[in-house]
């Protein structure tokens, strides 16, 4: 009995110092995946990495790694000298193939995803507007709501007011509904769909091409994160994608 004992303590023993090591191999590994993710996507601080699964040290030998999260913090959209957050830029990367020194690796399966709040938004909208929560029909069209004192914008855009014109706009505010899309993954376009009737002749159509030219562009978004649908939410606007064979490091 007593032999069985100690049997059993060894063998708690020598499992514990299994998980150790595992648990040990796994931060080592993901403190190297996160250089190289750095380094190759040029990013300006480290990512957070997280390799799922348990025991690590099979997944290794197999050369395949069931789940590593990727997240990089926030990253910055910049629009006419203007910068703002982009906020929770996340990778969920699948069946990842690896080599034994961590040197390169792709996975079988990525999803990407990242939120701009209207809060963050705002900072870099044309002078003088806000862009918002359009309501739920509209939103679930894609589309955002633009508005401001008329004569703010466009005196902020340098659209020249004359007098009289200024007069007949004082009060007035713009309301204009966008849709919202992504170019190349990493910038976001703005599409005029609906504007108030302005009671100055051809200014909707000025006070259309100062919106459509309204362009955010994220600054060093990661290879590893594809990004291209964009819904507006009640909070901001929120970015997601999927991709396959995405390589993680290069």
């Amino acid at each position: 009995m007593r032999a069985l004992r100690i049997l059993l303590v060894l063998v708690i023993v020598f499992g514990g110092l299994l998980v150790a090591a595992d648990r040990f191999a796994v931060r080592f590994a993901q403190g190297k995946v996160a250089d190289k993710v750095q380094e190759s996507q040029g990013l300006d601080s480290k990512p957070d990495v997280s390799i799922k699964g348990f025991p690590f040290l099979t997944q290794v030998v197999g050369s395949s790694l069931d789940e590593v999260d990727i997240n990089v913090g926030g990253l910055t959209a910049t629009a006419g000298g203007h910068s703002v957050k982009v906020t929770e830029v996340r990778a969920v990367l699948k069946d990842v193939a690896i080599d034994s020194s961590f040197s390169s690796a792709t996975a079988g399966e990525a999803s990407g995803s990242a939120r701009l709040s209207y809060t963050d938004l705002g900072q870099a909208a044309p002078k003088g507007a806000t862009i918002g929560y359009a309501g739920p029909e509209r939103a679930a069209k894609g589309q955002v709501k633009v508005s401001g004192a008329m004569t703010d914008v466009l005196k902020g855009a340098d659209i020249p007011v004359p007098g009289p014109v200024e007069a007949l706009l004082k009060g007035l505010d713009l309301t204009a509904y966008c849709t919202v899309s992504l170019k190349g993954g990493d910038t976001i376009l703005f599409r005029t769909v609906d504007i108030a009737d302005l009671p100055v002749p051809g200014l909707d159509d000025q006070v259309k091409g100062l919106i459509d030219e309204y362009a955010l562009k994220i600054d060093r978004m990661p290879a590893t994160i594809k990004l291209d649908r964009v819904a507006a939410t009640p909070d901001g606007l929120q970015f997601s994608g999927k991709g396959t064979n995405v390589p993680l490091t290069g």
